[in-house]
Formats: C-alpha cells, sequence, structure tokens
C-alpha cells in the first residue's frame, strides 16, 4: 500500500503534496511565465505499509522543509514555518498542494525535511493480539516513537540542480510505510530506501496538472475578476485565479450569473491548481464546491457496518475511520473512530467531482455500503457526540470515539495498491485485495482477494511508458484512485471481486517493497 504526495515549490517555490450497488479530466492550460527570479519546482511523495496489520491512518507533522544552495545557504519551503499535518494513507495515486514560498534562482545541493508526531490507526489483521490492548480485529491507535533522527537529508540524485527561470523542476519522495514502520510499529525514518528522492517529469497535455489540489475555505470574491481568495488548512491565504478553461465542479445552482458569484466567505472549496501565476496567487485548473458555511462534512473509510439494537432499533450504522474534514474541527479528530447513524431517508450520491461513471454504477442505498469504501457524509444539525477520550498521547490505546447522524452519504474515491494479475481490454486484476476489505489473507492454498479495476478515457496514468493503459504489464505494482462498487449487489470478495472504476493508476517501479 503506497501513498503519494506532492511538494510543489516554485522560487518562489511552491510546495504542494502528492484519494452500483474515477483522475479529473481537465483542459491543458498554459502556464505563466514567472519572473526571472523565481521558477516553479515540486516535490512528491509515496509509501507503503507493513505486513500484519493494515494502516487506516498515518499522519505526521513536516515540521521543516529545507533546501541548500550550493553556496551553503538554506532556504525555508514552509510558510511563516508553520507546520503542515499530511494523511500519507490518503495519497497514494494523488497529489496535494501545500504552500508557497520564494526560493532565489541558483544551484542546490540538497533537500532536508524534518517531522514530528506521527500517528497511526491500524486494523489487527494478524493472528495474535498486539501487547494487551489491540486484540485481534480490533482498531488501535498508537503515538509511534521516532527512531533515530526526525529529520531526513536528501543529498544523492537527482542533486545536484539548478533551478532556472522558465524552467519548473519537481521532486518525488518515496515515503514507504513498509519500510520506515519497523517490526515494533516505530518509525525509522532513516531506514534503507524507507525515503528516496527522484525528479518528477514535465507535466503533459495528456495529464492533470502536477501541482496537486487543497482544501481551504473562502475568504472574499471578485467575480468581476474571476479571482478569490482562499484560506488553507494550515494557514495560508492564496487568492485564486480561474479563466475561460477552469471547470467548476459540484457547483450548486445560484441565481444568475453564477459561476463565481455562487462563492461567499465561509464556502469551502477544494482547488485543483494548474499553475502558479506568483509566490500567492495560482490559477485553477477546477475548483470543486464542498460545503457551504455552517455546514459540517467528513471523509472517512468505512470499517463497519452495523444494525442498531437501541433506539432507534434497526438503524443502519457507519464506522468510519476519519480521514479529511474541510475544516479543522477538534471535535472531528481526524484518525478518530466515528459511529455513524444513517438517518431514514438520507440521499445517496456518487460524488464524480467531474468524472462519468457508467449508468450501469449506482450507489442510491444502504446495500450499496461496503467495509473498505470511502464515502464524505454530512453531520446532522444537533446530533454530534463529541469524543469523550482524545486518543493516546503515547503506545496504543483505542481512537478518539464519537458519534453523529448522516442525512448525506456521497461515495468518494478509494485508495488501493496492489499488483496487476490480469489485464483485459481496459480493465485488470489488482491482487492482493487490501486487508481491510476481506480480513487476514487466507492460507497458501487459496487464492488471494482480488479486485477487478475498469478504466475509462478520462481514467489518468502516471509513471508507465507509455502513460497509458497500454503501458500496464502483468507484475506491475500500481496504486489506483477510484469508486469501489459491489458486485452481484455484496461487497465481499467471496461472492465476487469488487469492481473499482478508476480515476488514476499510478506506476510504483520500485514494487511495494
Amino acid at each position: 500500500m503506497r501513498k503519494a504526495v506532492s511538494l510543489l515549490f516554485v522560487p518562489s517555490l511552491i510546495v504542494s503534496m502528492l484519494t452500483g450497488c474515477g483522475t479529473n479530466s481537465v483542459s491543458p492550460f498554459p502556464t505563466p511565465s514567472p519572473t526571472a527570479q523565481t521558477v516553479p519546482v515540486s516535490l512528491t511523495m509515496t509509501d507503503d505499509p507493513p505486513s500484519g496489520v493494515s494502516v487506516l491512518f498515518f499522519q505526521v507533522s513536516l515540521t521543516a522543509a529545507t533546501l541548500t544552495s550550493a553556496s551553503g545557504s538554506p532556504v525555508s519551503l514552509l510558510n511563516n514555518n508553520t507546520p503542515i499535518l499530511v494523511d500519507v494513507t490518503q495519497l497514494q495515486a494523488l497529489s496535494a498542494f501545500l504552500g508557497s514560498a520564494d526560493v532565489p534562482a541558483g544551484a542546490y545541493s540538497s533537500l532536508s525535511l524534518t517531522f514530528a508526531n506521527p500517528k497511526l490507526v491500524i486494523l489487527n489483521t494478524s493472528d495474535q493480539a498486539i501487547t494487551s490492548t489491540c486484540a485481534i480485529g480490533s482498531v488501535c491507535q498508537l503515538t509511534p516513537t521516532l527512531d533515530n533522527s526526525a529529520t531526513v537529508n536528501l543529498s544523492g540524485a537527482p542533486f545536484p540542480v539548478t533551478v532556472s527561470a522558465n524552467s519548473p523542476l519537481g521532486f518525488l519522495i518515496d515515503f514507504r510505510l513498509n519500510t520506515i514502520i519497523q517490526p515494533d510499529l516505530s518509525v525509522n525514518l532513516a531506514a534503507a530506501n524507507g525515503v528516496t528522492l527522484s525528479q518528477v517529469p514535465p507535466a503533459s497535455p495528456s495529464q492533470p496538472p502536477p501541482f496537486g489540489v487543497f482544501t481551504g475555505t473562502v475568504q472574499s470574491v471578485s467575480a468581476s475578476q474571476n479571482q478569490f481568495a482562499v484560506q488553507t488548512l494550515a494557514g495560508q491565504t492564496f487568492t485564486i485565479d480561474t479563466n475561460s478553461s477552469t471547470v467548476l465542479a459540484d457547483w450548486p445552482p445560484c441565481a444568475s450569473p453564477g459561476g463565481l458569484s455562487c462563492l461567499s466567505a465561509g464556502t469551502v472549496v477544494q482547488v485543483q491548481v494548474a499553475s502558479v501565476v506568483s509566490a500567492g496567487t495560482l490559477l485553477a485548473a477546477q475548483v470543486t464546491w464542498l460545503q457551504a458555511s455552517g455546514q459540517q462534512t467528513v471523509v472517512g473509510t468505512v470499517v463497519g457496518i452495523h444494525t442498531s439494537t437501541t433506539s432507534p432499533t434497526n438503524q443502519t450504522v457507519l464506522q468510519l475511520i476519519l480521514h479529511a474534514t474541510p475544516t479543522s474541527d477538534a471535535n472531528l479528530p481526524l484518525g478518530g473512530e466515528a459511529s455513524v447513524a444513517i438517518a431514514s431517508g438520507a440521499a445517496f450520491s456518487i460524488d464524480t467531482n467531474g468524472f462519468t461513471i457508467s449508468s450501469g454504477f449506482v450507489f442510491n442505498g444502504i446495500t450499496c455500503l461496503g467495509v473498505g469504501q470511502t464515502v464524505q457524509v454530512n453531520v446532522a444539525s444537533g446530533s454530534l457526540t463529541p469524543p469523550a477520550n482524545p486518543g493516546p498521547s503515547s503506545g496504543w490505546g483505542p481512537p478518539p470515539l464519537l458519534s453523529f447522524t448522516t442525512n448525506d452519504i456521497q461515495l468518494e474515491p478509494s485508495q488501493i495498491t496492489g499488483t496487476v494479475l490480469y489485464l483485459g481490454s481496459g480493465a485488470f486484476t489488482l491482487s492482493i485485495l487490501p486487508d481491510i476489505f476481506s480480513g487476514p489473507p487466507p492460507p497458501s492454498a487459496l487464492p488471494l482477494p482480488e479486485s477487478i479495476v475498469e478504466t475509462t478515457a478520462q481514467t489518468t496514468f502516471q509513471g508507465l511508458s507509455p502513460d497509458s493503459f497500454s503501458g500496464l504489464a502483468l507484475g506491475d505494482t500500481v496504486s489506483v484512485s477510484g469508486w469501489v462498487f459491489p458486485q452481484n449487489g455484496i461487497l465481499d470478495p467471496a461472492v465476487g471481486p469488487p469492481i473499482v472504476v478508476a480515476q488514476a493508476v499510478a506506476l510504483h517501479p520500485g514494487g511495494m517493497f
């Protein structure tokens, strides 16, 4: 299971980090010419998990990112040196924009990244308890220790590099959970090949913009200038330019003339960055409406489904591990476990985000739900019971437990990594399916659980040669971001492999380990 994070730097440097009963197709964008002193540079990251556990959530704080020039002068890439929290598990085939900083053009010899405060939530899929507090089959949270140094110094290839005007530059950090998480579940960032670096290839007209996405709250709108200001969860503020090629996805109906005039202060949006105009101004490839001011929503992975035996009886309840909230909310802690009661008459839909999914795939009721899916749910007004426990400050313990009722459920892309087992026409079979879908791997005499991945003309491919379906080969290790649907009406690998409609497919040439 390997996740992708991308940090984009532009010197001005951008910092960006690479989620029935889905990559976005965007038009190519012109790239504004930077000034003679500033150049786009990007940084991307991926990872893998250890055996015996299913990693549901791995969050770490990036507290420093320093580029060292050949003359020895370091340049900080974090806005106001503000730490940025990253949930690596949701970035297997995606990228996330983190921020921007001014970096002088010139020669650079290394990159140093400092991490802190790792948080790990697992499903124990082994055949024995872990310590006395994490039973077989249970969800557990650990605040792991950082072995060796918390700083990773990357000075090998592709360094040294020269940042020059009109020559965008990008880096890919390979962040492998299988390698950095040790058998005792401590974190060793210095483990051999645990964190590696390569250079990102130039953007292609057939691929989405390489700068990634971020979520933020609208601060002000100038519809007449096709701009709005947005503040990220890390507290950075950007001016967002739009043009005739900018896609407005999941946009609500509103009074004429529509468009940006639908936005107001407090609206939460996701921005896919097409290019960097300056350190504080970005051109948007796509702007996706997430929620209106005052609403509460959360994205999580389904780890359990049961029927309530308390009032109201027979109500379906989801157990979710929370991955993202559009706004910071202490009552919806990331990595926490939520008991979500589905209200009678709740709306079900697919968050296609501009992707066209065949009418044969529907998500229209409780029977379409299954463990392993990623969903976005709203928090019904007045229903939230905040967590009574904060989660362990050290060692093992249960994650924060909270509850609320939802009346709106959207199917979101899940992140799945495995090996290509069979290739068909526009589809392939992926093995092994993550343990969360099916429990521990079966005895060696039995077949491993699989999933069927269907691609469309909108599916994007990364790292292949060519970057298309024809670039796939048997035995490739790939990460897929896509919507998970049951086969034969039941999301159970014992009945039939689940079907994943792929939004993006990313190759990991180094394999899973």
